[in-house]
């Protein structure tokens, strides 16, 4: 059987000791323990702690880097690297591989990842049983607000409280899916 790839999406800009930064580093952990691979952007911040995380617990962790970024490096816990050549391709890549999908704290970046996953499912692109879960409350208010003018929309993500949370639940609807197919 193979094992599922879990694409996490969030901040680069976290840094060792930010509330962010642990929440990634335990999603990490926790996901391998649970044998997922992770899939990543490869680079800091949440990259680099759920990786670190994942790596301590003997998992596997793939890093999709771009080469558009010239001054980036990827971070030491990627076991492998999938090198792609601008965001988009990137962007696609992380959702390609993705057999689900946890959303973390961020900018800009990471709104684009959400809203670009969310939309392949709210519109029938994306396989519905891949989930999409956001980690903590800091997305809860775009929630909300996409809730106002487009209430089904919210049918296609889910909200775990804590690291933990996110894990079970990512279990619970991967283990059940693979027993419907």
């Amino acid at each position: 059987m193979s094992r599922e790839i879990i694409t996490i999406f969030g901040t680069g800009k976290a840094g060792p000791g930010d509330q962010t930064y642990i929440t990634a580093y335990e999603v990490g952990r926790l996901l391998a323990e649970a044998g997922f691979i992770i899939a990543n952007g490869g680079y800091g911040g949440t990259m680099t702690a759920a990786a670190k995380g994942a790596a301590e617990a003997g998992g596997e962790v793939i890093g999709v880097t771009c080469s558009a970024f010239k001054k980036s490096t990827p971070n030491e816990y990627i076991t492998r690297e999938i090198i792609t050549h601008s965001l988009q391709e990137r962007l696609n890549k992380l959702v390609e591989l993705g057999d689900g999908y946890l959303v973390l704290p961020g900018g800009t970046g990471t709104l684009l990842e959400l809203a670009h996953v969310w939309e392949l499912q709210n519109k029938g692109f994306l396989n519905n049983q891949r989930p999409i879960i956001i980690v903590g409350g800091f997305w809860r208010p775009l929630l909300e607000i996409i809730a106002t003018d487009e209430p089904n929309a919210l049918e296609y993500v889910q909200q775990a409280g804590t690291p933990g949370d996110a894990v079970r639940l990512l279990c619970n609807i991967i283990k059940k899916n693979s027993y419907d197919s």
